[in-house]
């Protein structure tokens, strides 16, 4: 099914969208995709660049173009990044292997690569540092609609200790969790954890403010922070939600 997918969307790319005139072919060839049902080769041929286009390489493969250069299927990368970033890689092939037609040659440094590839691209689009008292309007607040219940927010530091000559680095945790959707029906959202290097993560902040939103928090929702009240928590968490009260544990 891969395979003719992938030669039906050759076919629609076959002509130069500037001219419509046809790519001449150079070579053909083949991509193994890594896949939750095994490898799979699907067509990846060489096309020469259209005598209209002065600019870039005089030859391309649209398969990789497409792909992106990967090979490993989205699914495939899912599972692998998720695991991994709950047990042990080792584990992560151990499971892989047993549940999946997983390639002998699969490794645990590969999805040590994939995992942090994943977490890059995740870190770049997380934008910039949440700044402090970064609020909307008070105008705009009260435009918006009744929120969900109580968000709670428990968070809290403790040191780690290094496997190199650094000593202890500092981990910073929490958990927040929704008391309940306002709209009928609604099943109440499931906890969200979250942590961070104190000494190495740049943003932490905003780190925060993204699992908060993706939780559905609204401005005008009730917000409540429990920590211990050490420096290093407080300065993430303060000035982070116009409605929020701050208990010390």
């Amino acid at each position: 099914m891969a395979t003719q997918q992938v030669i039906e969307d050759l076919k629609r790319k076959r002509m130069c969208p500037n001219c419509g005139q046809r790519y001449h072919s150079k070579d053909a060839g083949t991509h193994t995709v890594k896949t939750v049902f095994g490898a799979v080769e699907v067509p990846n041929p060489r096309w020469e660049r259209c005598p209209c286009q002065s600019a870039g390489p005089r030859t391309f493969r649209p398969t990789t173009a497409w792909l992106q250069g990967a090979r490993t299927s989205p699914e495939m990368l899912y599972l692998e990044t998720k695991w991994a970033s709950l047990i042990p890689f080792e584990k992560v092939i151990d499971l892989l292997k047993e549940v999946l037609p997983v390639a002998e040659a699969t490794n645990s440094q590969t999805v040590r690569q994939h995992l942090h590839a994943v977490a890059e691209r995740i870190d770049q689009e997380l934008g910039e540092e949440r700044p402090a008292r970064d609020f909307a309007t008070v105008e705009a607040i009260a435009e918006l609609p009744l929120p969900d219940g109580p968000m709670t927010v428990g968070i809290d530091g403790g040191y780690v200790r290094a496997t190199h000559k650094q000593g202890n680095f500092e981990v910073i945790a929490g958990r927040s969790v929704v008391a309940f959707r306002r709209a009928e029906g609604d099943l109440v959202p499931p906890s969200k954890c979250f942590g961070f290097v104190q000494t190495y993560d740049q943003k932490p902040r905003q780190r925060v403010w993204e699992v908060m939103k993706s939780q559905g928090m609204q401005e005008n929702q009730q917000v409540v922070f429990m920590s211990d009240g050490g420096e290093d928590v407080r300065q993430v968490q303060e000035y982070l939600h116009p409605n929020s009260e701050h208990v010390i544990d």
